[in-house]
């Protein structure tokens, strides 16, 4: 009897827990102007497993992407408004002022490209008002930076072309830091503005005519969606090249010195996770980058046939062979 009346309160208490109804899984809206890399969008999906969020089960991200048409980010941020996602996640300046000036509602994620501050997305790092935090690949000593080490890899260089985008604030600040950098180091600059595709080649002839002995590339959507373009450039023109984004020395380009940015999207799920349990996002800082890496690419050197010295490869993070 004991037996029977055991198993029957097990039944009830099943069907009652089958009865109640699921709930939802919240929703990240990731819209993207450029094509954000892959290796990225998995670090901040692993991210997100970390902290016990399984897609499909407990989290849906729904992406949008742009493909580079910059026109259409106003459009794509609309749609996960209507959407009601729970939080928006930027990977890019751009795609955030469109989120903010979507919704003052939904809570926004960035990882911004510029400083979030002069571009308008938050009061301050330290406090933000308003709907948007997260975290910032921008420091201001970057650009300068990376002419330093151009410039200690080949030490004769006089000229460096530097491709990047004026419509986009991240780049244009870097532009005025690399200008600053120049002039302390005694280069010259070969300005090249490249707001769009036509403006490649344009700019490939620039150089070919004017024959700067190496070469910046300030990254932006316009310049990751032409990534091969530009790496086939510098190859076939024989010329040293500094890249502000990891996956261009991985795909064939000579150094890239910058943040780390495979652990800021990773850090950009942890704001994720606390806004969906209740922080607001005018009280959680604006993180800056902690971790900064330099990467060269021996393959490269080879192919345009030239060589790194040997106290400039020791200070390499990484080193592909």
């Amino acid at each position: 009897m004991v037996v029977g009346l055991v198993a029957l309160t097990m039944a009830r208490f099943h069907l009652a827990e089958a009865q109640q109804p699921k709930k939802a899984p919240q929703t990240i809206g990731f819209p993207q102007g450029g094509a954000t890399p892959a290796s990225l969008v998995d670090a901040f999906r692993q991210g997100l497993r970390e902290l016990g969020y399984v897609e499909g089960q407990n989290i849906l991200i729904q992406y949008r992407r742009a493909q580079g048409k910059l026109d259409q980010i106003s459009a794509l941020v609309a749609e996960l408004v209507q959407l009601k996602v729970d939080v928006i996640f930027t990977a890019n300046t751009l795609a955030a002022l469109a989120a903010k000036k979507a919704t003052t509602s939904i809570p926004i994620v960035i990882v911004a490209a510029s400083d979030p501050v002069e571009a308008g997305l938050v009061d301050s790092l330290a406090r933000p008002g308003g709907n948007v935090t997260g975290l910032t690949r921008f420091t201001t000593e970057l650009s300068g930076k990376r002419l330093e080490l151009l410039k200690e890899a080949f030490p004769k260089i006089s000229l460096a072309a530097v491709l990047w985008n004026p419509r986009v604030l991240g780049p244009s600040l870097a532009f005025k830091e690399t200008q600053a950098a120049a002039h302390g180091l005694g280069l010259q600059l070969q300005s090249l503005e490249v707001g769009e595709p036509n403006d490649f080649d344009k700019a490939f002839s620039a150089i070919a005519k004017q024959r700067p002995s190496a070469l910046m590339v300030l990254g932006d959507a316009v310049t990751i969606l032409h990534r091969a373009r530009i790496l086939e450039f510098a190859a076939k023109s024989r010329l040293p090249a500094m890249y502000d984004r990891p996956d261009d020395v991985n795909g064939g380009g000579l150094m890239f010195y910058g943040v780390n940015e495979a652990e800021l999207f990773r850090r950009a799920a942890s704001y994720v996770d606390k806004i969906l349990k209740g922080a607001k996002p005018s009280e959680l800082p604006v993180e800056q980058p902690r971790k900064f890496e330099f990467i060269i690419n021996l393959k490269a050197a080879k192919q345009i046939g030239v060589t790194i010295p040997q106290s400039v490869l020791y200070r390499a993070d990484k080193v592909i062979r």
